[in-house]
């Protein structure tokens, strides 16, 4: 299968190439137009800052690619909060897939101390639906490392809780997005990863 994951500047990207070995895939990391666009499935992984990966994006040209395309395309971490309207990370616009906007969680204040800011660690998914779901389970356990969140819309497809309810993953037409790590997140996520690329 011809998988090719985005390159820009954002990190993490190695953990996605081998989770994508390691269930058969041997992926093309480029950020060349004609190779992203003849690719049977697109991953737009990374952990980041949403404002300087979005310069990165507009600088390129990249922004304009990723949104015409037509095959299957994932987001993952902050690869999903920049296909999402607006940031607050840096008061970015983004990519504008999804209608919804990436927000920071509250201090640890305003929650009277509960929770850590970043979440950090499993958290459980729930309310989900959709194709990416199709072979996962309600209440699941995935890993998190992230900051902001993306608000819950229409497109959301998996909601998890940490503090608030947040969109955990999102779709609209060919795009998929999800605020969790599955190359982190055990046999979990490598059954979405799998489910993915079976689309």
């Amino acid at each position: 299968m011809d998988v090719a994951v985005v390159k820009y500047n954002a990190g993490n990207v190695v953990s996605v190439i081998n989770a994508l070995k390691r269930v058969g895939v041997e992926p093309l990391l480029t950020d060349d137009f004609a190779a992203l666009r003849r690719a049977e499935k697109v991953i737009f992984p990374g952990v980041g800052e949403a404002s300087s990966t979005m310069s990165y994006l507009w600088e390129h040209h990249l922004d304009e690619l990723i949104v015409s395309l037509k095959q299957p395309v994932l987001g993952i971490c902050i690869g999903m909060q920049l296909m999402c309207r607006h940031s607050e990370e840096g008061n970015v616009d983004c990519l504008g897939i999804f209608d919804t906007d990436v927000r920071r969680f509250p201090s640890s204040s305003d929650l009277e101390g509960r929770l850590k800011v970043p979440q950090m660690g499993w958290n459980t998914i729930h309310h989900i639906k959709g194709p990416l779901f199709e072979h996962s389970s309600e209440n699941q356990y995935v890993y998190y490392v992230h900051s902001y969140y993306a608000e819950r819309c229409a497109q959301t497809v998996a909601e998890t809780d940490y503090g608030l309810a947040y969109s955990a993953a999102l779709q609209k037409d060919n795009f998929y997005a999800v605020q969790f790590h599955p190359e982190k997140s055990a046999a979990a996520g490598e059954t979405i990863l799998r489910q993915f690329l079976d689309l």
